[in-house]
């Protein structure tokens, strides 16, 4: 059975053991590029660039691109009820846990596919 983790790094520290960090960002620019969201990620990029670029597209989409915003989550497939319990007043920290939010998605997805493949 699948553990989710509760933090980034939690969730880092588990893509490394499992040898998965490079086919967690691939699943991402996957799934960026088929929202056309303009962001790909090298493959070796450090877990720090990749926490911060995605906090930064995804604090940029829900300020100017909502819609965008919007189809990313259903292409990714993030649980609406899990958006929806977060607190949108303040925007900075909402992205901050919409990112955390991908990243668990995206995570499940890669983590699944290594496990039943």
């Amino acid at each position: 059975m699948m553990q989710l983790p509760t933090s980034f790094d939690h969730l880092i520290e588990e893509a490394n053991a499992l040898n998965l960090y490079k086919k967690l960002i691939l699943q991402l620019n996957k799934d960026f590029l088929l929202a056309n969201v303009d962001l790909d990620f090298h493959e070796e990029v450090l877990p720090s660039s990749l926490k911060l670029l995605l906090h930064e597209t995804v604090y940029r989409l829900i300020q100017e691109k909502f819609n965008e915003y919007l189809n990313l989550l259903y292409i990714i497939d993030v649980p609406e009820k899990d958006v929806k319990a977060l607190n949108g007043d303040d925007v900075l920290e909402l992205s901050e846990e919409v990112m955390f939010l991908i990243l668990k998605r995206e995570w499940q997805k890669v983590w699944f596919k290594n496990k039943y493949s």
